[in-house]
């Protein structure tokens, strides 16, 4: 069943909405690493990033563990799948229209389209 109302699917949107934390979590999909690693890429401060990762975990999208001063972010991408049953839900909403039109734009075809029988009046 979708969840129109659900605090995680907001959280997750959320993170989601930001190219620099889905630039993360695209990085993070190959490996774990530590934060100063992850936000290297990125023309910001170390508490900037920090920002965008705690985002990230408030959405349950990382996961962090502290090893003394290292702390190794991970992705956890189980909870985009609630994002995802969201939007198949619309797909499929979407998918009924475009099926509808295009039953609709074959018909206008048939419809348009001369017979090809031979016309009785005319002499060959």
């Amino acid at each position: 069943m979708i969840e129109y109302e659900s605090p995680q699917l907001d959280a997750v949107f959320h993170a989601l909405a930001d190219p620099t934390r889905r630039a993360m979590l695209h990085t993070l999909s190959s490996q774990p690493l530590p934060v100063g690693e992850l936000a290297a890429p990125f023309e910001m401060s170390l508490a900037a990033a920090s920002k965008h990762i705690q985002v990230l975990e408030r959405a349950g999208l990382v996961q962090r563990t502290v090893t003394g001063r290292t702390h190794l972010c991970q992705l956890n991408a189980a909870p985009m799948h609630a994002g995802l049953e969201w939007m198949r839900h619309y797909e499929r909403f979407w998918q009924q229209r475009v099926d509808a039109l295009e039953a609709l734009l074959k018909a206008e075809d048939r419809a348009r389209k001369p017979s090809r029988s031979p016309n009785p009046r005319r002499k060959p």
